[in-house]
């Protein structure tokens, strides 16, 4: 939906469904975007209800469009290892991190979250970007033993307060005690998935990675009856609640122009590590010299804004244009508008007042911290 209205999109075979395309269908999917080459359902009904059942009670998404990029083979440690600046020494089997994909000049080609599925076997679970075209060219050119393909792997996320009472319903106790950020595999009726302790609201979460597309259905009502009892709804992606939580999106928050120390808390993703990787000598040099920009938190006054900007807001400070807004939710918690803002970095500590431009009004604004909820991730860890 955008502020003009419904926009119809027209469903044909230039995109890929994915396997619980149908079952969206069903309960009620009104509106979806196109991601990584593939439909994904946005909206089903009021955002601010969907968001209250988020935090009270679960919700499930469709986000097969988060497609994975599978790594094997010899070379697959030393291979995954240099795609990325965190230091994979350090991830255990069953263990996944979020992980940035960097180019040579340290510019960011993707933020994944990566799966740990065995010594040699690893998983990108990828946010919008060909990370597969480019893993597979640099794996040729550098003439390492891996293979690299996306395989038939689809993942939706359960997330909300009783999301562990659903996926203990679905593949017994034991699973509630995954830790955070570790996965498992195990399977329900004989379907094959991963189960992961991850998801992209800052709540208690999972996401199941279903190994065998031609079941989708299958596992979709399956996963239905279990949150039958815990009242689960079917939601897109909570823009809400991503945003209180911090949680930036690549290509609208972050794009192939940015590194990551030009984004808050992208810092900590850039560790220190004997092992080269793609972009180190240009991370080196970039964390020495500093940025001239950073992407922070902003608060708007003003009325609720309904719904997500279609374009950036332009931001002014001292009379002069000086960066713009990516993402403005209204925060029924919070009681005021949040967003992000790209801003000089001599603006980026807390509190710099800006004027914010919308389509209508000028808007009074202050850079901001982040998160603006749970800082120390309590509630997602519990």
């Amino acid at each position: 939906m955008t502020e003009r209205g419904w926009t119809r999109l027209y469903f044909g075979p230039w995109y890929r469904k994915s396997p619980f395309f149908e079952a969206t269908l069903r309960h009620g999917a009104k509106a979806h975007g196109i991601y990584n080459h593939f439909y994904i359902p946005d909206e089903y009904g009021d955002p601010l209800e969907e968001y209250a059942h988020l935090l009270e009670k679960v919700t499930v998404w469709d986000v097969a469009c988060e497609r994975q990029v599978e790594i094997t083979g010899p070379d697959a440690f030393e291979f995954t290892n240099m795609l990325t600046p965190r230091d994979l020494s350090t991830c255990e089997v069953g263990q996944c991190k979020y992980a940035l994909i960097t180019f040579d000049d340290g510019n960011i080609i993707n933020d994944p979250i990566l799966l740990r599925l065995g010594e040699k076997h690893f998983w990108l679970s990828l946010s919008d970007g060909e990370v597969l075209l480019w893993a597979r060219g640099l794996a040729a050119a550098l003439k390492m033993d891996v293979q690299i393909r996306e395989p038939d792997v689809s993942p939706m996320q359960v997330q909300g307060p009783r999301a562990k009472d659903v996926v203990s319903a679905l593949f017994g106790p034991d699973i509630a005690d995954l830790r955070y950020y570790f996965c498992s595999e195990t399977s329900v009726d004989g379907i094959p998935v991963v189960v992961s302790r991850t998801g992209w609201t800052g709540e208690v979460g999972y996401e199941i990675y279903l190994r065998e597309g031609a079941r989708g259905g299958d596992l979709w009502d399956r996963v239905m009856e279990a949150g039958h009892p815990y009242d689960i709804k079917v939601t897109g992606p909570n823009e809400i609640r991503r945003v209180e939580a911090g949680i930036f999106n690549f290509r609208s928050d972050f794009t192939y122009e940015n590194n990551p120390f030009e984004i808050m808390g992208f810092e900590r993703l850039v560790e220190p590590q004997e092992a080269d990787y793609m972009g180190k000598a240009a991370l080196e040099r970039i964390q020495a010299e500093g940025v001239s920009r950073r992407l922070v938190g902003i608060e708007i006054e003003g009325p609720p804004r309904p719904h997500q900007p279609e374009e950036y807001w332009p931001v002014r400070a001292g009379g002069e244009e000086v960066g713009h807004v990516t993402a403005v939710v209204w925060s029924p918690r919070l009681e005021r508008n949040v967003g992000f803002v790209w801003v000089p970095a001599s603006l980026a500590e807390p509190g710099t007042l800006l004027e914010v431009r919308t389509p209508t009004a000028t808007l009074a604004g202050s850079t901001a911290a982040l998160p603006f909820v749970d800082p120390h991730k309590r509630v997602p860890v519990s």
